[in-house]
């Protein structure tokens, strides 16, 4: 008899973890044929309006590019997630246990912050917004990831700590979240680069919902991966010149950076009783530590050169890497391949050295890599500098 019911609760889950694979990938489809769709309607506006992003000193193409195709991300998504979520319920799949606990009061909050960010984001594609004014929108939504009861909570030993107090926890995780939404969007600097480490992160966040049956929130992360695959076609192979390349503009990074931040809060929140450890916090360290370094970098060197931490220059690790002889693809994939190679090594070496060990190790790395570059820009620079006017040439016997 016990054997017998165990057969069939293993054919029940068997059952429900097939159905909720389809519905994931259905998400992916819907967001991805949406996305597809969108984008190409979005270059012809662009087109029509002279909505251009156009080149100059510090940036990194030559002609005027359409920054609007990040307009695509959160309709898409939306779309895909809201018909995904329903269809789950039509079937009747038990989505109660999925959504129970804080998971709908989380997704709210979250669906609300992220159209108020993309709003704005929206805003300052088409006319502009102050900085100062989209500090204040990036705080209001992060603090709304509080108030869905998502803080980070335990940092798991690193810096030996482990558990935070409530009253240190929540304003932690309120700059942490506009830290790392601004990273994102500070590293959208070359073709493809933002894009695809967002995509490998929410790849590897969908995948890990998976392995811990929670649906729902693999659901959202490949509906963006599903976004955007179209996207990144048009932004590394489209053409400047024939209409067919796109930027995704604030309202794609900053929507972009939004949601890594909430998948890697939500992660990391420490919750008694379901054995979590430091791979909680390692694997979303790994996939945000080149973005969030930069960005960490660069503040850095402004103010010890006494320049405004939000003046922008051409510091960024994509420019170095430009400015070291790559070209976009190259630069793009060198990175995306450093953080991915970064996330593999990481996991292997958890369970030899303890975090703090790992974070020294992960620092040392990205201080060394920007050092190199930097001595193959000084030596490019000093090679194009040198004056061949005074070297004498043999002459050539004929």
């Amino acid at each position: 008899m016990v054997t017998g019911l165990l057969s069939m609760m293993f054919s029940i889950i068997q059952r429900d973890s097939t159905i909720a694979e389809f519905v994931i990938l259905l998400c992916f489809i819907m967001s991805f044929i949406c996305s597809v769709f969108m984008l190409p309607r979005i270059m012809i506006i662009s087109k029509r309006k002279r909505l251009y992003d156009d080149p100059n000193a510090r940036k990194c193409h030559s002609a005027a590019i359409s920054r609007l195709g990040g307009l695509v991300f959160i309709p898409s998504v939306l779309i895909a997630f809201s018909f995904s979520t329903a269809f789950f319920f039509f079937i009747s799949f038990p989505l109660n246990s999925t959504l129970a606990g804080n998971a709908l009061q989380e997704l709210l909050f979250l669906l609300t912050g992220s159209l108020f960010l993309y709003l704005v984001g929206v805003k300052d594609d088409l006319i502009g917004v102050r900085y100062r004014k989209k500090f204040i929108a990036q705080f209001f939504v992060a603090a709304l990831f509080p108030m869905a009861g998502l803080y980070i909570n335990n940092l798991y030993g690193l810096f030996g700590v482990y558990e935070i107090p409530v009253l240190i926890g929540i304003p932690f995780t309120i700059v942490l979240v506009v830290f790392v939404t601004n990273a994102i969007n500070l590293i959208d600097g070359i073709d493809g680069l933002a894009g695809g480490m967002a995509l490998v992160a929410f790849i590897t966040f969908g995948i890990l919902y998976i392995l811990k049956g929670e649906w729902i929130y693999s659901m959202l992360a490949f509906a963006f991966v599903g976004c955007l695959l179209p996207f990144l076609y048009y932004n590394v192979f489209g053409s400047a010149f024939r209409g067919s390349k796109l930027f995704m503009g604030d309202s794609g990074s900053l929507s972009l950076g939004y949601m890594l931040s909430f998948f890697a809060v939500k992660y990391v929140m420490y919750i008694p009783g379901e054995g979590m450890d430091g791979y909680c916090l390692i694997i979303p360290f790994s996939l945000l530590f080149v973005p969030v370094f930069d960005a960490l970098r660069v503040m850095v060197v402004r103010a010890f050169q006494g320049h405004p931490l939000f003046l922008a220059d051409r510091n960024h690790i994509h420019h170095k890497c430009l400015d070291a002889g790559l070209n976009h693809l190259q630069a793009t994939c060198l990175l995306i391949g450093y953080a991915i190679v970064m996330l593999i090594v990481n996991i292997g070496l958890f369970r030899i050295f303890n975090l703090n060990i790992l974070f020294i190790l992960n620092m040392l790395v990205a201080i060394c890599i920007n050092y190199l570059l930097d001595i193959r820009i000084r030596y490019i620079r000093k090679v194009h500098d040198f004056d061949f006017s005074g070297v004498s040439v043999p002459e050539i016997k004929e």
